[in-house]
């Protein structure tokens, strides 16, 4: 195991590399052969060989939800070839009228959102998007209560709702159950405001920057720490906290680091593939 933590935090925007990231999202978990030909389908060029500016950098899978989601980083120039090469291959592959799990779905391919990680802005990442999202960087972030009631977890859920009164700023909800308890799983949005001042791991908020501009999301510890005061607060406690992938940072830290060394399957190093 190569010593990420420290090589990775070396990779810097004066690598010039001009970067974005798609959080592509799968209706398959159960099969993981599936799910990595899926991946590995977003690293090849149309002569079959693996491209130098693309790399998978996590796979995510739950079984329950019977979901994944396959975190693919590459040169804007190249991330929509990708993208619509692991498509094709998830929709030969995932057979809808055969296909269950907790977790809602459109289809074999459920979500395609494209971030920008650095040297480009969301515009030109919606321009390689056309009828597929972008936006800032959305990261998933789940908090497992340990309860079976569903209701219960439907009401944390809409407690820290960001749409809702005292909710969390860009935190989108829903409750499921999972592995025999209730899982809050939270999409957490970044956006602009000029309001947020202390950023830092143990604060409600952290902050990133991409082109000059400045984006801040609700830190995944403070969620956690919500979530488990109004558990606490209905007599329960909570048994632990999944990121799904990476932070913003850390994803674009990876990028860079993977693309650079020319790793396509990232994922398989740093022991990311059914967590």
């Amino acid at each position: 195991m190569l010593p990420f933590s420290t090589k990775i935090t070396m990779s810097s925007s004066r690598l010039g590399l001009r970067l974005a990231v798609c959080l592509l999202n799968i209706s398959e978990a159960r099969r993981k052969y599936i799910v990595e030909n899926v991946a590995k389908a977003a690293l090849l060029e149309t002569n079959g060989q693996k491209h130098p500016e693309v790399s998978v950098l996590n796979i995510f899978s739950d079984q329950e939800y019977n979901r994944s989601v396959i975190t693919i980083a590459a040169s804007v120039a190249e991330l929509g070839n990708s993208i619509l090469a692991a498509c094709l291959e998830a929709f030969q592959s995932i057979d809808m009228e055969v296909q269950e799990g907790i977790h809602p779905c459109l289809g074999a391919v459920d979500l395609i959102p494209i971030y920008p990680l650095s040297g480009i802005g969301v515009e030109e990442c919606g321009a390689v998007a056309r009828s597929i999202g972008a936006s800032p960087y959305v990261m998933n972030c789940n908090v497992t209560i340990d309860s079976q009631d569903l209701a219960l977890g439907k009401e944390i859920a809409s407690a820290i709702r960001g749409s809702n009164v005292n909710g969390l700023k860009g935190v989108q909800t829903m409750a499921f159950p999972h592995e025999g308890k209730i899982e809050i799983a939270c999409n957490v949005e970044s956006f602009e405001d000029q309001e947020v001042t202390e950023t830092s791991e143990g604060s409600q908020y952290m902050a990133y920057s991409v082109l000059g501009d400045h984006f801040y999301y609700v830190s995944p510890h403070y969620i956690e720490a919500q979530v488990k005061k109004l558990a606490s607060d209905r007599g329960i406690g909570t048994t632990g906290r999944a990121l799904i992938g990476f932070t913003p940072q850390e994803c674009k830290n990876c990028a860079e680091y993977a693309i650079k060394e020319g790793i396509g399957e990232f994922w398989k190093i740093r022991r990311g593939i059914f967590m």
